[in-house]
């Protein structure tokens, strides 16, 4: 043991830091503000509790005495621990009594430090540290580091506000922390690669350190066979080798469950013998923590269950088929699914398969299993009947596998005819609505109309799922026609239909098409606030609601985008492009190019192409058809080859791919982008008057405008205005010019879409002041509104923060749970783009929010 005394002349009795180690001020400095006399830091092996600790003793006041405890995780017993204080403080009595008396009296301040206490129960020792840390010393301050929570009266220290306690997610790594580390690197990593190494880690500190040690392959690709796995190697020391045999296999197979509670534990290892093994886990603080989906229900720490599920594991398929067994006992079909994936029994798991309705597809991955389980045993388990058939042929359709899912609903002759003439009406209307959906997402919007209508017309009130898919189908064509009077009556009687049954995912679905309308009129704002309303409801929901979640957040990343909200853009386009990416979902597309708008923003031209590359790669490895991405991946393009002034691509890729939404076959735009069309047409117009060859330009865009003004299309007919201004500017027409951008301006100062303004920018940085205009208003980049950065919800949220009241105090005055008042707190935290509560609360003060 070393008593590490503060000795300015003898600096190696400090703890040594490592050479990589970054400061983590926001949490040493409140630590060391804390008036409390107990800091506590418990938390698993590698959170960094040593490292914070010798961080805190380092900027201890000159005064004060630092003595440094490191214990080692020893079990041992109150004796010891006496005889450790005693030599520490120099002390020749190392009885108990003696020692607690010497430190109630000590006459100048001491900080005392143990690091690494007790790693297993120990009772008697655990008294004895309850003794010392009741002792009431103002000039005595307790510094603990642990992995396991010792079994002290915290409660008093608590309610007197002398304990300061910090576990293992305030100690995990942020990507501004890893960022920063990267930076300190002999050679410096991008900074999207901290993205990774977070996935990847999780934030835990041992994990970003390891990461980081093994280098930039190793922090985007699995171990590779044959070389060595430091993750690994370390799990084996730090916890498997302080484990019982038997305790360690209980461990390995709970890291193999997505979940598990006492009661699972107990079927799997044995009536009154599972819950106690799952207890003593917990104890030991061995990376156990409560699943995000519900409060009884545990999991272990994400990394390290993905490191494990990659290792072989041969008897992992009977305890899988235990598990299956236990859950559809309790009717938990989902979970009973996926046990019975791992376990290998895909009969079980198609049997299983019938207890769902689209509703699954759009909860976890269940869309991308139920394609994997299609493509690992063919097609003759999932053709068992017309249900199995459906919810293949709308998985396929939502991964953009439209020739696939053709060919699936081929096989639904196979079912005809049905036992009477009612059945087979049914069977036939629902072949309609995923032909309609095929035709639609393909492309063929009258064929794909006439097939929603005749389903509609033959569909009883029981198969409501299916209406409300005929009823979306028909929604997204007429927002595609300009129809928004039709489109508002489509989605709102669909949305009756789905709240009148209750299905919260279906009426998230719905409320996409209604952004879209809401954002054709020029409400963008309104359609974010709505969808950050879905996204809060969702999250109340036990199973993630991935597919779903990824769509809403690239929808709102589009939003924040339009209305000049960069940085908040940015992370929705983050997180929309991973859940998407996960879910194989074709509209992962969508988040390729909001980051690719968002560096062009920057200047950045070569990471926005990079990232289109990257979108078209991707679309083209998932065998995705061409009419789904190629027609809005030319239109970005050709905007971006536009503001280089790289009319003659641009000329070229819109001339060929208008080609294609014109004339007797022409196909209709991608549902995602309604206003694909109209862009295109004035893009072409801006490139053909750069280069000199435009016929009636001017004519052209009045049309447009007209049409955008006919149909009562607010946010285009902004961009249409500010073309039109360009196209007149170029041609020498100053009067028109300025006439038109004062009406641009007003549209886009009335709809809040800056980023249509920062576009004409982009590419005529000479237009706006050559006429003129005010340096305020259209110099400057797009603004955040500051009275619409925040939701309604996240002001009430950072209200009570202001307050001081806690996450759980907050959560129960908003009758909201503590998982969404957490994820408004990280929307907060991105929005103001700071890291803490205090920073939070000063930032919104600063601009006006908090009145």
């Amino acid at each position: 043991m070393t008593a590490m005394t503060r000795c300015p002349e003898r600096p190696g009795f400090m703890p040594r830091l490592s050479s990589h180690h970054s400061p983590r001020g926001h949490l040493s400095t409140p630590l060391l503000a804390s008036s409390a006399r107990v800091k506590l830091l418990c938390a698993p092996a590698g959170s960094g509790k040593t490292a914070l600790l010798s961080e805190c003793l380092q900027q201890a006041p000159a005064s004060c005495r630092v003595i440094w405890l490191p214990l080692g995780g020893a079990c041992q017993s109150p004796e010891d621990l006496c005889r450790v204080l005693a030599d520490a403080l120099d002390q020749a009595d190392a009885d108990p009594a003696a020692l607690l008396l010497h430190l109630a009296h000590l006459p100048s301040p001491a900080w005392l430090c143990i690091d690494d206490y007790c790693r297993l129960p120990a009772p008697e020792l655990d008294g004895l540290l309850d003794r010392l840390l009741s002792i009431d010393n103002p000039l005595l301050t307790w510094w603990i580091g642990s992995r396991r929570r010792p079994q002290c009266n915290w409660p008093r220290l608590l309610l007197d506000d002398q304990l300061y306690e910090l576990d293992g997610s305030a100690l995990a790594f942020s990507q501004r922390d890893i960022e920063q580390l990267l930076q300190r690197l002999p050679q410096p990593l991008c900074a999207q690669t901290a993205s990774s190494i977070l996935q990847r880690s999780g934030g835990w500190c041992a994990g970003v350190r390891i990461a980081l040690l093994d280098g930039s392959e190793r922090v985007t690709q699995p171990c590779k066979p044959g070389r060595p796995n430091t993750l690994l190697e370390y799990l084996e020391h730090e916890l498997f080798s302080v484990l019982p045999a038997e305790l360690a296999e209980v461990w390995q197979v709970l890291a193999q469950m997505p979940r598990f509670n006492a009661e699972l534990c107990e079927h799997l290892f044995g009536a009154g013998e599972g819950a106690q093994y799952l207890r003593t886990l917990q104890d030991l603080g061995c990376f156990i923590e409560p699943w995000e989906g519900g409060a009884d229900w545990l999991q272990v720490f994400a990394p390290l269950a993905r490191l494990m599920r990659h290792e072989a594991w041969p008897a992992g398929r009977s305890w899988h088929r235990r598990a299956c067994q236990w859950f559809t006992a309790q009717e938990d079909w989902q979970s009973a699914f996926e046990q019975a994936l791992l376990a290998q029994e895909y009969e079980v798991a198609v049997s299983l398969l019938e207890h769902f309705n689209i509703e699954f597809l759009f909860q976890q991955h269940n869309g991308l299993l139920l394609l994997q389980l299609h493509e690992r045993q063919g097609a003759e388990l999932l053709l068992g009947s017309p249900q199995l058939l459906g919810l293949l042929v709308a998985a396929m359709l939502f991964a953009g596998r439209f020739e696939q899912a053709g060919q699936c609903m081929a096989q639904m002759a196979r079912f005809a005819p049905q036992p009477s003439a009612v059945e087979q009406r049914q069977l036939l209307a629902r072949w309609q609505a995923q032909q309609g959906w095929l035709l639609h997402l393909g492309g063929r919007m009258e064929a794909a109309r006439q097939h929603f209508r005749e389903a509609l017309n033959e569909l009883e009130d029981g198969a409501w799922t299916t209406r409300l898919l005929c009823l979306s189908g028909l929604t997204q064509q007429a927002l595609l026609c300009g129809e928004l009077e039709v489109a508002q009556s489509l989605n709102r009687e669909a949305l009756c239909l789905a709240r009148a049954q209750d299905a919260l995912l279906f009426e998230g679905l719905l409320e996409l098409d209604h952004a879209q309308l809401l954002e054709q009129r020029g409400a963008p704002h309104r359609a974010q606030s709505l969808l950050e309303q879905v996204i809060e409801r969702l999250s109340g929901q036990a199973l993630r609601a991935t597919p779903l979640l990824g769509r809403l957040a690239l929808r709102l990343g589009r939003l924040a985008l339009r209305q000049g909200h960069d940085g908040q853009a940015a992370e929705y386009f983050r997180r929309g492009l991973e859940d998407c990416l996960v879910s194989h979902d074709k509209r992962a597309l969508y988040g390729f190019l909001g980051e690719a708008q968002l560096a062009a923003n920057q200047g950045d031209y070569a990471q926005a192409f990079v990232r289109l590359r990257d979108a078209e790669r991707l679309m083209q490895q998932r065998q995705i058809p061409d009419t789904v991405y190629r027609g809005v991946l030319l239109q970005v393009s050709s905007q971006l080859w536009l503001q280089q002034g790289r009319a003659e691509l641009a000329h070229e890729a819109l001339s060929r791919v208008l080609r294609h939404f014109r004339g007797p076959q022409a196909l209709q735009a991608p549902p995602a982008s309604l206003e694909l069309i109209p862009s295109i047409e004035y893009l072409l117009v801006l490139a053909e008057v750069h280069l000199g060859r435009a016929q009636a330009p001017v004519a052209t865009l009045q049309g447009l405008l007209a049409r955008a003004q006919r149909h009562g299309m607010l946010g285009l007919e902004a961009q249409v205005q500010l073309a039109l201004a360009e196209v007149a500017f170029i041609l020498g027409d100053q009067a028109l010019a300025a006439q038109a951008l004062q009406a641009g301006q007003e549209r886009v100062a009335r709809c809040n879409l800056p980023q249509a303004l920062h576009e004409l920018r982009l590419r005529q940085p000479a237009l706006l002041q050559a006429l003129d205009s005010p340096p305020t208003t259209l110099a400057a980049a797009p603004q955040e509104d500051h009275d619409s950065l925040l939701s309604l919800r996240e002001l009430q949220v950072l209200q009570l923060i202001a307050q001081g009241c806690s996450n759980q105090q907050i959560a129960e005055q908003l009758f909201i749970s503590l998982h969404t008042v957490k994820t408004h707190g990280r929307r907060i935290h991105s929005k103001l783009g700071v890291e803490r509560r205090t920073q939070a609360v000063a930032k919104a003060q600063a601009l006006g929010l908090m009145s």
